[in-house]
């Protein structure tokens, strides 16, 4: 039974991506809201089918008083037995059946499937986005707002049909069996209702901004604490414990402050509530009994209206509860559409192909690029490297050289000129066809908190153990592989490795890194300080492996460490966004430039020269 409501929808349908999702709340609800239409539809209908039920079950309590009254024992029976005995069936039978379809199309339809379906479509929303917008935003909080944004959603669809939906049937209901018994009956109930919809007014005015508010710094706080993990090693080699403590407590506290108006908001609507709800009972019942003193109105009128009254006192507060928490949930969500719903910028072009790379010539044709500001990063560069051609790349830090690989694998775009591969426009390609067409060894070899095999396999997946393990042998990392044990018992190349490869030495994350490159047996290598980690012994150990792996293939090497590409084709040393040097080793050094100063000053293979960060 379970199961044929848990798969009424299923939160991974294909849908159409976008790259602009919709900015306004209620568009971007109702967008993911599309395989529910349906669903939604007959949740409200049971609801206040529920809710019709509850009432006129009020309302039957109400006639049984009276049926009792009208006479003895035996002649009630006679005459209403058969309807006490129908009664009793529905409550027993189809009462529940009809509960059970209610909390059923919520609980076990429509609840786990709109949070999976909202964090489906949101992480693939958000893994689209670029490199840089990645940058600009710590993760912690990207992550918060994955992570809070279904649950308030599902929670905002739960109280609309759980409660509003309900309260709004209720409400009507207890109208009508009041206006059934006596027209005046419905007047204080009016009443009533005008000042509680004045209360519920100034409660939700209050209750978005501040929830979306207290939820912003709820993030905050998340972003600050993982920021000080992941950079735990830091935080300890500094001794900043009380300094990381202090930049939390700042967060935390703003947090405790936004929470604390929120909650205000609560009390006092809590308060005026009761304030409320004991006019309701008196007017209600007090008005009941003068129709039944009058003579206008039976024992069972004024049972049901006393009955109905207290149910609508119970309710209140729970109606109020659940339209702040509604609001409040909504107030989470536009928090999370700060993330969510950005438009992707970086995209690909809507006739863009699969690049084909045959031969592997890279053209910068007047390629310019400065982050947005005026200096920084490139300026008019124009290259031609060669198929098969290996060509190095130096400069101080702040040259540009970062940039030049960034713009080339199209973690951004160019602000000026045309970067070519093979002759096609990298920008009317689609971006994983060019970075499937591109290996690269980072300086910084982070690795997934998987196994080395998941690891390694993330150059090919399709790759065989055969292969994968041919590419750590290539690598140098085989031996020392089959010694890793992980705290719970996996070894060897089932081993975690941590997050971001923590339990890995520098040099062993390096050569995991180089095995992933290797399998990956791209056509075009980039490879930015692939050595930097590597001791002296591993890294004689292992040119031989880099020069094998670049066989065949278009390279750019970025290097301080200019021994490591001293036998490369051709070096460029780039300086303040430009290329003031062009040659091999041998004529950089008889040109007597900036490379033969570099090399002068080096110091175990290190450019000395260092300028701003890049």
């Amino acid at each position: 039974m379970f199961r044929f409501f848990e798969n009424l929808v299923d939160p991974y349908v294909p849908y159409a991506q976008t790259d602009t999702p919709p900015k306004t709340l209620f568009a971007f609800l109702w967008d993911y809201s599309q395989p529910f239409k349906r669903l939604f539809l007959y949740a409200a209908i049971m609801s206040m089918v529920v809710a019709s039920v509850e009432v006129g079950l009020i309302y039957y309590m109400g006639r049984i008083v009276d049926v009792l009254g009208s006479g003895g024992p035996e002649m009630v029976w006679q005459t209403y037995g058969a309807e006490l005995i129908l009664a009793a069936v529905f409550i027993l039978f189809l009462r529940p059946v009809l509960q059970l379809v209610d909390v059923a199309l919520l609980n076990n339809a429509i609840l786990p499937n709109f949070g999976t379906l909202i964090r489906w479509r949101a992480h693939a929303h958000v893994l689209r986005q670029s490199v840089g917008w990645f940058e600009n935003d710590f993760a912690g909080r990207i992550a918060n707002r994955i992570v809070q944004t279904p649950p308030a959603a599902g929670e905002a669809v739960f109280q609309v049909f759980d409660a509003i939906t309900f309260s709004i049937a209720y409400i009507v209901g207890a109208a009508v069996l009041l206006w059934g018994a006596d027209i005046r009956l419905v007047v204080p109930l009016l009443g009533w209702l005008v000042l509680y919809l004045l209360l519920l007014r100034w409660t939700m005015t209050r209750v978005g901004p501040a929830s979306k508010a207290a939820s912003d710094a709820r993030s905050a706080v998340t972003g600050r604490v993982v920021d000080s993990y992941t950079n735990i090693h830091s935080v300890k080699l500094f001794a900043h414990g009380d300094r990381e403590m202090a930049y939390a407590r700042e967060a935390i506290e703003h947090t405790r402050q936004t929470f604390a108006k929120e909650m205000r908001i609560f009390t006092i609507m809590d308060v005026v509530l009761v304030i409320l709800n004991g006019v309701l009972i008196v007017a209600v019942v007090g008005w009941a009994v003068v129709l039944w003193r009058a003579g206008s109105a039976s024992v069972g009128v004024v049972a049901a209206a006393t009955a109905l009254t207290l149910r609508l006192n119970a309710m209140t507060g729970w109606i109020m509860w659940a339209v702040s928490t509604f609001f409040r949930s909504l107030g989470i969500v536009s928090e999370g559409m700060e993330t969510i719903a950005q438009p992707i910028e970086l995209v690909d072009a809507s006739d863009a192909k699969p690049l084909v790379v045959d031969q592997g010539k890279i053209e910068l044709i007047g390629v310019s690029h400065h982050y947005g500001r005026d200096s920084g990063g490139l300026d008019s560069i124009s290259l031609t490297i060669s198929p098969g051609e290996k060509v190095g790349l130096v400069g101080r830090s702040g040259a540009g050289k970062s940039t030049l690989v960034k713009l080339l694998l199209r973690f951004y775009e160019t602000e000026k000129g045309r970067i070519l591969i093979d002759g096609q426009d990298i920008s009317r390609v689609t971006q994983d066809s060019l970075r499937g067409a591109i290996g690269m060894v980072q300086q910084d070899s982070s690795l997934l908190h998987r196994s080395v095999r998941d690891n390694i396999l993330y150059g090919r997946t399709e790759a065989t153990e055969e292969q994968m393990i041919a590419a750590a042998r290539q690598a140098e990392a085989h031996e020392f592989i089959l010694d890793l044990r992980d705290p719970e018992g996996r070894a060897g190349y089932a081993a975690q490795v941590g997050e971001r490869g923590v339990k890995l030495s520098g040099g062993q994350r390096q050569r995991v890194t180089l095995a992933r490159v290797i399998l990956k047996d791209a056509p075009i290598l980039v490879l930015d300080e692939a050595t930097s980690a590597l001791d002296s012994e591993v890294e004689a150990a292992i040119q031989s492996t880099l020069y094998s792996m670049m066989e065949g293939k278009t390279v750019i090497a970025v290097a301080h460490r200019l021994s490591t590409i001293a036998q490369l084709d051709r070096i460029l040393v780039l300086d303040q966004g430009k290329i003031v040097e062009d040659g091999s080793h041998a004529e950089l050094l008889a040109k007597a430039g900036l490379y033969a100063t570099f090399w002068n000053r080096q110091s175990g293979g290190f450019i000395s020269t260092v300028e701003a960060a890049e």
